[in-house]
């Protein structure tokens, strides 16, 4: 298991609270210092069953700047997202964590990371 986190976050902080309390075996990747590239968002994409755009912080000031709410949302524009998400990783929501069964989820509230422990 491996959990992508911004260490300044609340979310991300609590997550690993509830990993740590649950004796969960895990990886911190801080995703800010060790930017994904983009075969490895894809990857977590694939995992998540979402789109780049489902995963996009479009409240961070580098997303007003790219006009991110303007962009297309269609297969022909995955790769432009994906691109935004690896030139700017603070786009990228948080923390996602990647369960030992393959799976992922983005795990903002208690109730994700836990059914990230039961995968």
């Amino acid at each position: 298991m491996e959990i992508w986190i911004n260490p300044a976050c609340s979310k991300c902080r609590s997550a690993i609270s509830l990993l740590d309390a649950e004796g969960a075996d895990y990886t911190v990747r801080r995703y800010l210092e060790d930017v994904p590239s983009a075969d490895e968002i894809r990857e977590v994409l694939t995992r998540l069953g979402l789109e780049p755009w489902d995963i996009t912080r479009t409240q961070e000031a580098a997303a007003k700047e790219l006009g991110l709410r303007d962009w297309s949302r269609d297969e022909a524009s995955r790769d432009r997202w994906i691109t935004a998400l690896t030139e700017h990783p603070k786009l990228i929501q948080r923390p996602i964590i990647t369960a030992d069964d393959g799976t992922a989820v983005v795990g903002r509230t208690d109730e994700a990371v836990r059914d990230a422990l039961s995968r």
